[in-house]
């Protein structure tokens, strides 16, 4: 199993919270939230789902300079 980390942008906007991943953005890596735990609880999803998506059509992930990825058993907290 690999473990994946995302340096995501987070910025307001007028109906909450827009959060993307940059390198990613083109194939949906972007949401929102009303909250920035919400945004950020989405963008979670999405990138989950992204990934999942690769896997299962047999595509790269193609790591970048804002990812981490790692054979390890990773947890990430986020204050």
């Amino acid at each position: 199993m690999k473990s994946y980390v995302f340096k995501v942008e987070l910025e307001p906007d007028e109906d909450g919270w827009h959060v993307f991943y940059g390198p990613w953005r083109k194939i949906g890596a972007s949401t929102w939230g009303k909250t920035r735990e919400e945004a950020m609880k989405n963008i979670q999803e999405v990138l989950e789902m992204i990934i999942e998506e690769l896997q299962e059509e047999g595509k790269p992930i193609v790591e970048t300079e804002f990812m981490t990825v790692s054979e390890d058993n990773l947890v990430s907290i986020s204050l």
